[in-house]
């Protein structure tokens, strides 16, 4: 009869083969002294093929090392308990196909040498029933935040959601979301939820790293190692986090279309608390999250260009209302200084009216630059000589504090802009880095060559065709994102009282912008700015251009149609005239100007304000007068003669701009009926 140590061995094994798990004991040094029938067929070896093996061999080769220093730590203090909480254990078949599984383990006594037993159950099935039902609920709220993001009009008020939707998702205690101001360096908390005070003081350390993509993770209670990435510059969110008693975090960087612009932080009290499809759905956040920023940004963007455009609009019809004023107002002091009643005081005072209304008419031009209405007289200019007269100007109009230097090639090929207009652009882009420069400093005007080929529509604002790029930068102090943000807006400026206008870059952009050209400004506070203006090159000259000859002055009593709907202005028109020998006729409208040219009356040029209220232009009238009188001469006169001399129009009809001097006046008058 069997003893009951040999029954109890017999029962010990019947259990052990018949056991649904696989079995597997191990001795002290890990190797394998028994498996059942099932760990050969889960690991795929012949029957006590697993004998002798050390237990590792059952690992994927980079867990092994790891898995060491488990057992030997677990081989110190044995004790019943399961392998791998909060983390996935992964084993390897012979074939080198790995599976997820559970481990139990359990110490099993032995007088002669102690033994370790193993209960290893695949769990794939489980674990993909599992997946999809985790992944399922993580598909939802990831819908959730996209929901929030199109639906909301106010992007603030759903990234505060935003930290609570994931950390509901993630059953985690921690998440934040930051933005990066100018500098990058400069992070700022956007929205968090459950991240202390103190941690949140280190998140702005991020910016300057150079490892944004990174995760950082605690094992086991024991430090925190960095895995899967490089969390290159992220040791103080290391130790923050540990001081702030959580032991796994996941770092991710929100993108622009160029550069990271913030970033999404989550944290987590467990340790390995962040699987593949935690990180997974973290991701796909940040991806909504930056796809919704860069969708705000855009909106900000449209709606500045738009404001920016209404503004133009309204400035081009004040600047033209003005001007009419101008020209009455300097058309009657103009009268007034042919009277010989008045002495040398009154002589003195009308040429002060004179000149303040020559500032007027400057503003009125500036006004027209910014809302691309005032006509250029745009030429090849070559750079290099041009570069090195601004450099001289400058010179003398900054102060020795400032250094000018000029980069320009020697076969840089000419720019086609107007001259006059692109020295004001470039004298007012100086002063302004002179102004940001109180101490002094460097500017670097420099020229290069720039081609935008087919299909790179350089951002939207330019077309296909060559430019060139000219920049202007300074070493001062920067433009704050607000200030930046308002640059270009006419009457602004940060200036005090008396030492800006505020229209220097609102003059520049609409010159630029009304030459075919396209502005940039880049600036960071304590890091200078850089201005940059790509103006069309120059076409090759044509063969044969001859020069305008030069205008008599001369009156030979000609009849002028005089069309303008402004009582005022139309008076000192007839007035300069008769002051220069001329017959005048009057039209208030176009109309009624046809009625005189219909009715066959002598006239040897048509002289007709652009703007003339409602019912036909300027230009309208122009061309059905010489409809009815062939090779009839005209001259054009407005301060507002944006979209309506272009084409045709632009090259055959002559334009004096108001508000008018009497001698320009003469010139123009004559110039067209000498050429007809």
């Amino acid at each position: 009869m069997k003893t009951t140590t040999e029954q109890r061995a017999a029962l010990f094994q019947a259990l052990f083969e018949t056991a649904p798990d696989a079995m597997i004991v191990v001795d002290r040094h890990g190797h394998i002294v028994l498996a059942n029938a099932q760990a050969d067929r889960l690991f795929d070896y012949p029957h006590q093929g697993l004998y002798g093996l050390p237990i590792e061999a059952l690992l994927p080769e980079r867990l092994r090392a790891g898995h060491g220093a488990h057992r030997s730590r677990f081989m110190a203090n044995p004790r019943v308990r399961p392998m791998g909480a909060g983390f996935e254990l992964v084993g390897m078949r012979r074939d080198g196909s790995e599976f997820p599984v559970e481990i139990g383990l359990s110490p099993v006594r032995d007088d002669d040498d102690p033994l370790y037993a193993a209960s290893i159950r695949d769990i794939s099935e489980t674990q993909r029933a599992r997946q999809a039902l985790a992944r399922a609920r993580y598909d939802s709220f990831v819908g959730q935040v996209g929901r929030l993001a199109l639906e909301s009009r106010d992007y603030e008020a759903w990234l505060e959601r935003l930290p609570e939707i994931v950390a509901e998702a993630l059953a985690i205690e921690g998440v934040a979301v930051l933005l990066a101001g100018m500098p990058l360096s400069e992070l700022h908390v956007q929205a968090h939820r459950g991240v202390p005070p103190e941690l949140l003081d280190q998140l702005p350390d991020l910016a300057g790293t150079a490892g944004w993509n990174a995760r950082v993770t605690n094992a086991d209670h024991d430090g925190f190692v960095l895995q899967e990435f490089d969390a290159k510059g992220f040791g103080d969110l290391r130790v923050a986090t540990v001081e702030s008693n959580f032991l796994d975090a996941v770092v991710l960087p929100l993108f622009d279309r160029y550069d990271a612009m913030g970033v999404l932080l989550a944290f987590a009290t467990g340790a390995r608390a962040f699987d593949r499809d935690k990180l997974r759905f973290l991701q796909s956040v940040a991806h909504l999250l930056s796809a919704a920023l860069q969708r705000n940004r855009s909106e900000e963007q449209l709606a500045h260009a738009q404001r920016l455009e209404a503004i133009g609009q309204l400035t081009g019809g004040v600047a033209h209302d003005f001007n009419n004023l101008l020209t009455v107002i300097s058309g009657n002091l103009q009268l007034l200084e042919d009277e010989d009643a008045f002495g040398a005081d009154r002589a003195q005072i009308i040429q002060s009216a004179l000149r303040a209304v020559g500032s007027g008419a400057a503003l009125t031009r500036k006004l027209l630059a910014f809302a691309r209405r005032q006509r250029l007289s745009p030429r090849a200019i070559a750079l290099r000589p041009w570069l090195g007269e601004l450099s001289v100007l400058l010179k003398r109009t900054l102060g020795e504090t400032v250094v000018v230097r000029t980069e320009c090639a020697s076969d840089l090929p000419d720019v086609f802009a107007d001259p006059g207009e692109l020295d004001a652009a470039f004298v007012n882009l100086a002063l302004n880095a002179r102004d940001a420069m109180p101490r002094g400093g460097e500017l670097t005007i420099a020229a290069v060559e720039h081609e935008v080929a087919d299909g790179d529509d350089g951002g939207g604002e330019l077309a296909s065709g060559h430019y060139i790029a000219i920049s202007v930068a300074d070493t001062g102090i920067g433009m704050a994102p607000d200030v930046l943000a308002r640059a270009l807006e006419p009457f602004f400026t940060t200036k005090g009282p008396g030492k800006g206008s505020g229209l220097g870059l609102s003059m520049v952009y609409g010159f630029v912008k009304q030459s075919g050209g396209a502005m940039t400004i880049e600036s960071q506070l304590g890091y200078g700015t850089r201005v940059t203006l790509q103006l069309p090159q120059a076409p090759a000259p044509r063969s044969g251009a001859t020069e305008r000859e030069r205008p008599a002055k001369s009156s030979g009593g000609e009849t002028v149609l005089v069309v303008e709907d402004e009582p005022d202005v139309r008076g000192i028109a007839v007035a300069f005239l008769r002051s220069l020998g001329y017959s005048s006729l009057v039209a208030a409208t176009a109309e009624e100007a046809l009625g005189l040219l219909h009715g066959g009356v002598r006239i040897e040029l048509l002289f007709s304000d652009v703007v003339l209220g409602s019912g036909m232009t300027g230009v309208d009238l122009a061309r059905e007068a010489r409809r009815l009188r062939p090779g009839l001469p005209v001259l054009l006169a407005s301060g507002y003669e944006h979209a309506m001399l272009d084409g045709e129009a632009h090259d055959s009809l002559d334009l004096l701009r108001k508000p008018y001097s009497r001698v320009d006046f003469a010139n123009a008058i004559r110039r067209v009926l000498d050429r007809a």
